[in-house]
């Protein structure tokens, strides 16, 4: 791609070659070529921009229309020697862009930047950082843009970040001593954040500091009537300690902040930051019990989330604090357990977000398997969460036994809700759990975590066929639906219930819609080998189960391959054993570890009989992997 274009999102959109300006002037394709800019070399799905176009109610000719935009924009860019830069990819479209050619990943680097310095006390550079990243925006993000769903989350995240870099900018003049000269901005921004109260908090600071304490003491009477009359609550602890310690001329600098776990997931993303105190040993003397950081850390909300409300319910009244007459378990600690792509770990989300204004002193969210998908060590885990919670660096203890012993008490006069997503054994979270009688835990696994005294556990299943349709309807429209119940019961059948397998059909019939629904079907079941819902998407079911699988010992891989040869309706434990070659206890023995691997399901019958069943995908992934199997030994042996 040449250097000479450029693509600037912080204001009006622009693509910039030779200092001209191509960008595209009709409305939609600008949305098309903003999408693509914001997810710039990743695949962005056909729906998701149809979607974008024209929200719920895309016209017949969604497909043709889009595929027009998307010619006319490589053609744009084909002219001015990038056309290899937007490509065709399997379900949608991505455009290859280094980040060096996008103003927003330099704002990003540098706001990055600047808060990294400011954090390790270099306030004068951070400044200067700081201001050179806020002096890349020309105006609100995408400005003369129309905003779609997906769009408008992106301009409200950017705009986030646009305002916590500016407050991060004021924070360092602040420590520089720049009162006087921050005084006509931070008045100007408390008139538009009128119950913003660290904006409130840096001009009463501001102002105290340039000889007018009676104005930054009238400040915060203002806001608190406000606060009352608008939203009926008092300002936050910081800032009612802020007005006493004016009271008194007696007040603190604010702490610098920092993020928990640098290594939270993408689908989940942006976490905000965390306040934690300067070096020191031990708590910080600016952070004394019961004023430590407000950790917020929970990914956001899945917005097609369907289902399991019962369960819900459940766990949501469970694991609130005992204020609302319910009757919670002897633990607030919950383990979630179920098959690879069930959607454990957005049932966590969604339960994390329902009990926030339960938990007011913060939320954690830590991925045990880490970013790369390695599971995270623990004694890095909690000294994460410990410096989150106002412990510095030279102050952690030595031993994994004291970090826990330090984690559990500062967390036990708290009411915090953490959620421990993807723990692979009970080892992984025993040093973790909360013992706080207003704490609450939620742990999601794969695997059964057998050995966690006095934790509720959980099983959950995939959809059942009214939830399945009901997320198929949320993707592709229910009047399409309603047309064809018959193709859409297969298609719900073979998905199984996972929401993974129901996304990745939903994505192929919103890719196409002008084909009926059973022509889509007869595409995705009736193809050699598994469906192919199973490989498409972003939302891979297929290596959802490959991490499952390489979990297992051999024996235990073998069987799982194996039993896929019996009956797709169930088979019972005497019909494996002779499948397998052992007698009914290792049959047994086996069977029990694929149910702890949540990979084969059991239910009891009448009789007491044990009766086992691969799901729909989970057998075809069997099938699959006893297939190439087979292919490898007949190879081996020529």
């Amino acid at each position: 791609m040449g250097e000479s274009v450029q693509f600037n999102l912080l204001g009006p959109i622009e693509i910039i070659h030779n200092d001209v300006n191509i960008t595209p002037t009709a409305p939609k394709p600008r949305q098309v070529v903003s999408l693509l800019l914001l997810r710039r070399n990743t695949v962005v799905q056909t729906r998701e921009l149809i979607d974008e176009l024209w929200r719920e109610s895309p016209p017949p000719s969604a497909m043709t229309t889009l595929q027009t935009y998307i010619y006319k924009l490589r053609k744009i860019l084909l002219e001015h020697g990038n056309g290899d830069c937007l490509s065709t990819r399997p379900g949608g479209y991505m455009l290859t862009v280094p980040d060096t050619m996008v103003d927003l990943s330099r704002f990003e680097k540098e706001a990055h930047e600047g808060r990294l310095l400011l954090e390790s006390g270099d306030s004068e550079k951070a400044a200067r950082t700081l201001r050179s990243a806020l002096a890349l925006w020309r105006g609100p993000a995408l400005l003369d843009v129309a905003h779609g769903d997906l769009l408008s989350s992106y301009v409200t995240r950017l705009e986030e970040l646009r305002f916590r870099t500016l407050e991060l900018r004021i924070e360092a003049d602040l420590r520089l001593g720049h009162h006087r000269e921050t005084i006509s901005e931070l008045k100007s921004l408390v008139l538009t954040h009128p119950l913003h109260e660290k904006l409130h908090a840096s001009l009463m600071i501001a102002l105290s500091r340039s000889g007018r304490r009676h104005e930054a003491l009238e400040m915060y009477q203002k806001l608190r009537r406000t606060m009352i009359e608008d939203l009926g609550l008092e300002p936050g602890h910081d800032l009612r300690e802020l007005h006493q310690s004016l009271l008194s001329d007696d007040f603190v600098h604010p702490p610098a902040e920092k993020p928990l776990h640098k290594h939270a997931p993408q689908q989940r993303r942006a976490v905000e930051p965390l306040t934690v105190p300067p070096h020191g040993t031990g708590l910080s003397k600016r952070t004394p019990r019961g004023q430590r950081p407000f950790p917020t850390q929970l990914p956001p909300d899945l917005a097609d989330f369907t289902g399991h409300t019962a369960v819900l319910e459940k766990i949501t009244a469970g694991l609130a604090p005992g204020d609302s007459g319910t009757q919670p378990p002897v633990t607030r600690t919950v383990a979630i357990s179920g098959m690879p792509g069930v959607g454990k770990s957005s049932l966590a989300i969604r339960l994390a977000h329902r009990l926030r204004p339960r938990f007011e002193d913060g939320y954690l969210y830590v991925d045990l398997q880490g970013a790369a998908g390695t599971q995270a060590t623990i004694g890095h885990v909690l000294q994460q969460l410990l410096q989150t919670l106002g412990v510095t660096p030279d102050g952690l203890p030595a031993t994994l036994e004291e970090q826990g012993r330090m984690f559990r008490s500062l967390c036990s006069r708290t009411r915090l809700l953490m959620i421990l997503d993807g723990a692979s054994s009970t080892a992984d979270v025993r040093p973790l759990l909360l013992d706080a009688p207003n704490c609450a835990t939620i742990i999601t696994s794969r695997r059964r975590l057998h050995g966690l005294i006095g934790v509720w556990s959980v099983e959950m299943s995939p959809l059942g066929r009214s939830e399945s349709v009901e997320l198929l309807r949320s993707i592709v429209g229910a009047s399409r639906l309603d047309r064809a119940p018959r193709a859409v019961e297969r298609l719900v059948n073979a998905s199984g219930g996972f929401p993974p397998a129901l996304r990745s059909i939903g994505d192929h019939l919103a890719a196409a819609p002008g084909l009926r629904i059973d022509e889509v079907a007869e595409q995705l079941l009736d193809s050699s080998g598994p469906p192919d819902m199973l490989h498409v998407g972003g939302s891979d079911l297929k290596s959802r189960f490959d991490s499952c699988y390489a979990s297992l010992n051999r024996v235990d891989q073998s069987a799982f391959r194996l039993l896929s040869m019996l009956s797709p309706d169930g088979f019972r434990i005497g019909t494996a054993a002779g499948l397998l070659g052992v007698d009914v206890q290792d049959a047994e023995h086996t069977l029990e570890r694929l149910v702890d691997h949540h990979l084969i399901t059991v239910s009891h019958g009448d009789d007491g009989q044990a009766h086992y069943t691969l799901p729909q995908p989970l057998l075809n992934y069997a099938r699959e992997r006893l297939a190439h199997t087979l292919e490898n030994s007949q190879a081996t042996a020529i």
